[in-house]
Parts: structure tokens; sequence; C-alpha cells
């Protein structure tokens, strides 16, 4: 059994340790050193918040987070650890969706280029201020245009169409340098040599497929595939940022409810704070702050707790700590912070505490009935009742196979958007081939009698490309009042995005 009466059953000290369910939209912590247990806690999270009828999701770093969707096996050492529980496993399977942006060991999972916005993009693509600002433009220039940005292919049709017009738009948004908008095309090119290209486009992700439960009311436990997505930690970081910008957007206010729609756990968190400007830190703690009264609760899960910025770690309720170890000064004051953000507990020295603790062993600290968190406690985590390790290739695709979204993600989708919408434009505005003149009889001649090749002129009028530009910059001076509400994040609002919905 993963339930307690009132809650998720996390493991036993004296008594047993439970994080309650009313209480688990506040957030949380798992941290620990590398091999101290923190993947097996994330496992018993996931799964008696599912048993709970709480969807879940989370990444798949390390490839055996995905053991989740099979019956555990205990061995000698789990079945004594669960009889010092007094406790009694019963090997059982949540019930999962596999997503990989890859689309190699799950459903695809994509954005579109307008939902993710150009701050995530930005950061994605890891741009200065300057190009930040000009990206920025760009966007804003297709939201005049009503150029819909879907794929890469649609942004850098719009790039190639600021450079060509880098006057004209300097005019009215601020200076465009074809020198810097060849800079991000260049980083977008790195970002698809990486397959960040298969991230955007449709169909879209509809956040409701996140938020499912089975025929027996348990919630599924989402699982993205990331053992191949860590290896480029931009693009990993800023989609989860994007998902939990996404969900802080579109759901509704709910405050504090029985239980949570949805728990988000933020695997190898640090990487999104790694290098953050401020601007975005300031983001990412508005979005923690405030997302919990839409149902939704975020949990970091990391080596150190000072890998989280102070003002995000002081929302964090409930914790659970397992070693850390401490050779260096540094590590020796990131110790000394983990300690201290717990409750003391006057039998033990807490610092010394988090340095001796053993495998599957954590301090832990969760909120009350009231809000407050409980005195910090030495606690055995409890096993799982899923698989502890990966599935084969063979019960993945079964798991795959019988998803309840099976379908509706697998097909890309490329309808017309900026980049056949500015193709046909340019198409437009070529002139039309000449018609070769009749052929004429021959007339001999002698070296004299040539006439001398007539000189070109040149005419005075507008091209065919110069009259568009003139009345592409007419046209947008008198589009007045059609700015679009970017989201907390910089996407754009789900009525402006062109989504498939």
């Amino acid at each position: 059994m993963t339930m307690a009466d009132d809650g998720v059953l996390i493991g036993f000290s004296d008594h047993a340790q439970t994080l309650r369910l009313d209480r688990a939209n506040r957030h949380g912590l798992v941290a620990g050193a590398t091999g101290t247990g923190k993947t097996v806690t994330l496992q018993t999270l996931a799964q008696g918040l599912s048993d709970a009828g709480v969807p879940v999701f989370c990444a798949d770093v390390k490839g055996d987070l995905c053991g989740v969707a099979a019956p555990g096996q205990p061995n000698d050492k789990m079945l004594a650890r669960a009889a010092a529980m007094n406790l009694t496993l019963h090997p059982d399977a949540a019930p999962v969706v596999f997503w990989d942006l890859f689309g190699d060991q799950g459903h695809p999972i994509r954005a579109t280029v307008s939902e993710m916005g150009p701050l995530l993009i930005a950061r994605m693509l890891e741009l200065n201020d300057v190009q930040e600002g000009v990206l920025t433009v760009v966007f804003r220039a297709a939201d005049d245009e009503g150029l819909l940005l879907l794929d890469l292919k649609d942004l850098q049709a719009a790039l190639s169409f600021a450079a060509e017009h880098a006057a004209e738009l300097g005019a009215k948004y601020g200076n465009v340098s074809a020198a810097t908008v060849a800079t991000i095309q260049r980083k977008l090119l790195v970002l698809e040599d990486q397959g960040g290209a298969k991230l955007f486009g449709e169909p879209a992700l509809a956040l409701s497929d996140l938020m499912r439960a089975d025929g027996s009311g348990r919630g599924y436990v989402n699982v993205l595939a990331a053992d191949k997505l860590i290896a480029s930690p931009r693009l990993y970081a800023t989609f989860l940022l994007w998902l939990l910008s996404e969900l802080f957007e579109e759901l509704p206010e709910v405050g504090d409810p029985e239980k949570p729609k949805l728990v988000f756990f933020f695997d190898e968190a640090h990487l999104l704070f790694r290098d953050a400007p401020k601007p975005l830190l300031e983001k990412v703690e508005q979005v923690v702050r405030l997302i919990r009264s839409k149902g939704v609760g975020v949990y970091f899960v990391t080596q150190n707790p000072a890998d989280i910025p102070e003002t995000v770690l002081g929302q964090l309720g409930n914790r659970i700590q397992h070693a850390l170890r401490a050779y260096t000064p540094v590590e020796q004051r990131g110790l000394r912070a983990a300690a201290d953000s717990f409750r003391p507990n006057p039998a033990f020295d807490t610092a010394e505490a988090i340095q001796g603790l053993g495998v599957g062993e954590a301090l832990v600290s969760v909120l009350d009935e009231r809000g407050a968190p409980t005195m910090v406690e030495k606690t055995l985590i409890r096993p799982p009742n899923s698989r502890l390790g990966p599935l084969t290739p063979d019960e993945r695709a079964a798991v795959i196979a019988r998803s309840p979204v099976r379908g509706l993600y697998d097909q890309v989708q490329d309808r017309e958007s900026a980049f056949e919408t500015l193709k046909a434009r340019a198409d437009a505005a070529r002139p039309p081939e000449e018609v070769p003149a009749p052929r004429r009889a021959s007339v001999p001649v002698t070296p004299r009698e040539e006439a001398p090749a007539p000189r070109t002129r040149t005419s005075g009028r507008q091209t065919a490309v110069e009259a568009f530009a003139m009345s592409m910059v007419r046209t947008i001076g008198t589009q007045v009042g059609r700015e679009l509400i970017r989201g907390v994040l910089g996407g754009l609002s789900a009525s402006s995005r062109g989504r498939r919905r």
C-alpha cells in the first residue's frame, strides 16, 4: 500500500511519515548526493500520488524511473526493509504514459514557437540581451503581420524577413541589425543539430492529456524520456520551464484543493537556475509562488538545496533530504544551509545526521494540517510497489501501445504558417518571366555594318520588391491595437496562438 489515511506514505521514523494530499500543492524538495536514493523516493511519491488519483509528470533522466510502469519484484533486502516497517509489499504497476521529445521512447511532445515565446527561446539559444531584443522584435512583427510561428522553419523565415527589411522594422520597433539576425539563425542551426527542431510544431501538447486518470481512478504517471535530452541541458530545462509556465497560464484558480490537480517533479533542477539571468529567475519565482493556487504542486529534485535560489527554496514546504557529503568548504556551507532549512529536532544535530544517512534513509519534514512544517525526523523510505529498474524495449512498447493518447501526437501536422505565407508573398512580388520575342530572319551584315549594343539604362521606377517593401511599411504603420498578450514567461495567450485546439 502506498496510501496512508490522510496522504501518501513516504516511510517510517518512530511513526509513519506521510505527505498530506491537501498540502501536496505547497511544493517540495527531494535532495541528496548521487546514489543516496533520490530516484527511489521520487518513484515512491509518484506511485503514491497516482494511487490517490493525482496525475504526475516527471522526467526519467537516468532511464530507470520507467520501472514505475511494471509490478515490483521485491528482493530479500526490500522484503526485510518492509518487514522492519511492519509493511506488506503488494507488487503493482502505476498507469503510465511515456513521452519523448525525439519520439523514440514515447509519444512525441511538441510546442509551437509562438507558445514558447521569445524569452524562453532566447534562454534556449543562449542569446545575449541585444540578440534577445531583436528576437522579441521578430515575434512582435510576426504578431502584427498575422504570421503563425509554429515550427523552426517559420522562425527562420521570419528572421530572414526581418533581415531583408531591417530598416523598415527598425523604424517602428527599434534597431534590427542584419548581423544580429544572422547570429540568431546560426544558433538555431545548432539547436536543430541537437534535435531541437522536433520540439517545435503541431499537434502541440494539450495539457489535459497530462491530467488523465485510468478507469479505476488512479492518476496517470507521465514519464518524459530524458536520458538523451539531458545531453542538451538548456533544451531540457527550457522545455520543462515552458511546460510549467503553460500550466500556470492555462489552469483556472482553485485555491487549496483536497488534492492537487497535478504534481510536477523537476529533476536535475540545478540546470534551470544555472547561469539564469535575473529576469528569468524572477519569473520562475513568480510562477512557483502562484501556481499553487492552480492546484499544481512543484517538487524540485537536485543534489544540494544550495542549487535552488533562496527565494524559491523558501516556498518549498515538503522536504526530503538524503545524505550529503561535505569535504570542501563550499560543500560544508551547502550542508549547513540544508540543515538550517529544517525545523530542528532536539534529539540530534541535523547537519551531522545528513552526513550519516545511509542509502534509502532521509530526513523528512512535511506540512501538517495547519500548513506548518513538522519537526525533522530520520526516516526509512518505504520501497515502492513498482519495479526498481528499467523496462525492456518490448515492455515499453506494450505500454505505449495501450496508451490513452495513442495516435494523437504520432503524425506531424504542417499547416500553412509563416514559412508558407512569406514564400507566397515573395512569389507574388516576383516579376513575371519575360516572354521571348518572335525570331526574325537573320540578314547577313559586314562587321562594319553591325550596330553597337544598346546601353543598359537605369530605371527610375520602383521594382516590385521595393514596392512590396514600401507597402509593408504602410501596412505595419496603420495596424494599431493588434498587440497580443504574452504569458508570464513570454508565451502567447491561448486565443492568439493559432493552435490546433
